[in-house]
């Protein structure tokens, strides 16, 4: 989404401007101008097109995907039955594992074997990762970039879709702390919900963040680059990964190491029902994050090692 740090294609000479009474400033304001038509190239790109997904595509892939994410990743999902089987929902999870996300992929393939490829299910994506060689394929399953506009749309046709607030930041935290929800404080997840009088089902994860060694957000490096203003791009990761060794941003992705993925879906949370008409937005923060965090200290004390499981 908009909010959870991902890159949203905008104009890069906003922040500039506003500091210079509306002159780009410098090297910035250069780069902005030749940035300028690309971006508006991918706000088209990325606009939300239900129709990509693909359920033939998906039936045909199912079985050797399934196959290959049981080997590899061993992957093993839980709590199916919580999710509701018909009718809009909002699917929140932490986020782990770089820019391929092997928690997205164990999760996406376990919906589709267990509701059936008809039912209409969409993941909300950074754009960097619809733009990677494999985005085409991505987008057939469902994936489309994330923003409010997108899960907007695809709530009101009636889907499931997939969520993470974390973004960016979260996928990509140091590895020390890979046992952490950490959505960053943001919040525009339960706007939506409320706005889409969906049900929330929580889904927390573990063993994403043993696929590298992940050793910084690079929010820093980010901003010495300038990137966050030319691209609202507020990390530039730095890893410990195959094939690169040293893999700075993960822009063309790693070769994950074959840690074992845990995903369960939690039972879902009806706001009003539960928190009033008018629930307060950081109250419901709080209790969202706070039963993932309890749900993902109990799948952690499961594990013995990292990557065995």
């Amino acid at each position: 989404m908009a909010e959870s740090g991902t890159f949203e294609p905008v104009s890069p000479e906003a922040g500039e401007e506003r500091r210079n009474g509306g002159r780009p400033n410098g090297r910035l304001g250069s780069l902005a101008r030749i940035a300028e038509p690309v971006l508006n190239g991918l706000r088209e790109r990325f606009k939300a097109d239900l129709d990509d997904r693909d359920p033939d595509f998906i039936r045909e892939q199912l079985p050797l995907s399934w196959l290959l994410s049981s080997i590899w990743f061993r992957g093993e999902v839980r709590g199916m039955s919580r999710i509701p089987e018909e009718g809009p929902v909002l699917l929140v999870g932490n986020h782990s594992g770089g820019n391929l996300t092997p928690d997205t992929t164990v999760f996406t393939l376990a919906f589709c074997a267990y509701f059936g490829v008809e039912r209409p299910f969409y993941q909300l994506a950074h754009n960097l990762v619809l733009a990677s060689p494999i985005g085409p394929f991505l987008k057939r399953f469902g994936t489309v970039a994330a923003s409010h506009e997108n899960a907007n749309k695809a709530l009101s046709s009636g889907a499931a879709v997939l969520v993470y607030p974390g973004g960016d930041w979260e996928v990509h935290r140091p590895s020390w702390h890979r046992n952490e929800v950490d959505f960053n404080g943001r919040k525009g997840f339960i706007r939506l919900a409320l706005n889409a009088d969906v049900p929330i089902v929580p889904v927390v994860s573990v063993g994403g963040q043993e696929t590298a060694l992940f050793l910084s957000h690079g929010e820093r490096l980010s901003k010495l680059l300038r990137l966050d203003k030319l691209f609202r791009l507020k990390v530039l990761p730095i890893s410990i990964s195959l094939p690169w060794i040293i893999n700075a941003g993960d822009m063309f992705g790693h070769l994950p190491l074959p840690a074992k993925i845990t995903v369960e879906a939690m039972e879902p949370i009806h706001l009003r029902e539960q928190f009033g008409r008018n629930p307060d937005v950081d109250e419901v923060y709080e209790h969202v994050t706070g039963v993932m965090q309890d749900r993902l200290d109990g799948l952690a004390a499961e594990r013995r090692l990292p990557v065995i499981g």
